[in-house]
């Protein structure tokens, strides 16, 4: 189903046993290719598969791949532009929304290009506990050396070439 510019969707974060994890309340869609979906949002509100409910405190540009198991959510701060990174199946659009599971590691990106692999711990965890097969653990490790690969040498979204002017198409169609 093919997403709109200007539409709003919400994202829903599930775990491997399909259980929701996270849902962000509403995006922007700012394009859709064959390959990227790329989404822009401010103050969204973001519930917990608990419950807990907060709101993200800075804009934020998302892009979600077709073909690579991760996503990446460009924050834009006072001091730069901060990356977080999900190992995350590829998306897909099923009407209601914007749908991933996320695999547990994450990658935290500072301006400075420095990173950090988080959770670890319970990928570890869940890979036990929600029995990640073999093809999965083993697309998992390369989609996270194809990330850190990535990240290290700027390629795209990490150049960040395109960040401003999607920003500056979500302000004009948040206030439409």
């Amino acid at each position: 189903m093919k997403l709109l510019t200007g539409m709003h969707v919400s994202i829903h974060s599930y775990k491997h046993n399909k259980k929701l994890h996270r849902i962000w309340r509403k995006a922007i869609v700012l394009t859709q290719t064959n390959e990227l979906l790329v989404t822009g949002n401010e103050h969204t509100q973001v519930i917990e598969y608990d419950g807990r409910s907060w709101h993200t405190k800075e804009p934020a540009i998302c892009y979600f791949f077709n073909d690579s198991w991760f996503n990446v959510i460009a924050m834009l701060r006072v001091d730069g532009v901060h990356f977080y990174c999900n190992i995350a199946s590829p998306y897909l659009y099923d009407g209601e929304a914007v749908k991933y599971i996320d695999y547990d590691l994450d990658i935290r990106v500072l301006p400075d290009g420095s990173f950090q692999l988080l959770d670890e711990r319970e990928y570890f965890n869940h890979q036990k506990a929600m029995r990640y097969s073999k093809d999965i653990q083993n697309i998992i490790e390369d989609q996270k050396n194809k990330l850190i690969h990535k990240i290290k040498h700027k390629e795209y979204p990490f150049s960040g070439l395109d960040i401003m002017t999607y920003y500056d198409q979500f302000k004009l169609l948040k206030n439409r």
